[in-house]
């Protein structure tokens, strides 16, 4: 809400205690608890072997592989964008005025988005590995990542901020995709859930695979759900001993098929074969 100019004053209406019933989970909810439960057995099967790492390890990976990944996260979206772009929009010098290259606003904007909210995450990344909470970084922060993605469109008026606050509102749908995501209705009680899932999960591996698998499943978002997938995964591999995972462009098709047996035909396998193929 202060995102958008409201002013914000938090009130407590029970003072007094009041008596709250519990509240069974929506059948959207219990769902995902019974998939996640279900899928976490085949995961750790094939769990890879982790490595101890410094956290200036871990950060000089980041920054030494940002322009790989930006490149190939926003290429797999279907964006269209040269490594020298992407090194421009990260010193901040790229102008769409004087640049042929960065005339394309599109382009351009996403990649100062993705930019954002990578620098974003990498603070969020360094306060776990100083000791805060992996699985609460992905409940607190995925909603903000996913903003930052877009605000450059705010600033260039393309977009209102108020669009971006929440959940969406309206029913979506996979191009070429058997899937259908969760209707809107059931997108709130279902990313409570997967938060519940990620900080009862204790496993980092297992965090990672099924927070992306299940995030691109429920389709919180009407954009930008494949990159905050790809920020959940990589946020938990690399603070669980992980390297950050690249998926390549030219892997994409493969990339979508293998979410596509998940989704549909509930098989996690393919997968996270997949996955770890790429670490």
């Amino acid at each position: 809400m202060k995102k958008i100019g409201y002013e914000v004053k938090e009130e407590n209406p029970f003072e007094d205690k009041v008596d709250i019933r519990q509240i069974e989970p929506s059948p959207y909810a219990s769902r995902i608890q019974l998939l996640w439960m279900q899928m976490r057995k085949t995961v750790l099967s094939l769990k890879p072997a982790s490595a101890k790492r410094s956290e200036n390890e871990i950060l000089s990976q980041m920054d030494s592989g940002y322009i790989k990944d930006s490149y190939n996260s926003l290429s797999i979206e279907g964006y269209r964008v040269t490594e020298t772009l992407l090194e421009r929009v990260r010193r901040g010098d790229w102008e769409p005025g004087k640049n042929k290259e960065d005339a394309n606003r599109r382009d351009a904007l996403a990649a100062r988005g993705y930019y954002q909210a990578y620098q974003l995450l990498r603070q969020s990344i360094a306060k776990v590995l100083a000791g805060e909470n992996a699985a609460e970084m992905y409940s607190k922060g995925h909603q903000e990542w996913h903003f930052q993605l877009f605000e450059p469109c705010i600033r260039a008026g393309i977009i209102k901020a108020a669009d971006l606050l929440g959940y969406r509102t309206h029913q979506v749908y996979i191009r070429g995709s058997r899937h259908t995501p969760l209707n809107p209705e059931a997108v709130l009680d279902a990313m409570t859930m997967l938060s519940e899932m990620m900080i009862q999960e204790p496993d980092a591996f297992v965090r990672a695979i099924l927070g992306h698998f299940f995030f691109v499943y429920i389709h919180p978002y009407m954009d930008g759900n494949g990159r905050t997938a790809r920020f959940t995964m990589n946020s938990q591999l690399v603070t669980g001993g992980y390297n950050w995972v690249v998926v390549p462009v030219e892997q994409r098709d493969k990339y979508m098929q293998v979410l596509e047996r998940a989704s549909v035909d509930e098989e996690i396998e393919d997968f996270v074969r997949f996955i770890v193929s790429l670490m």
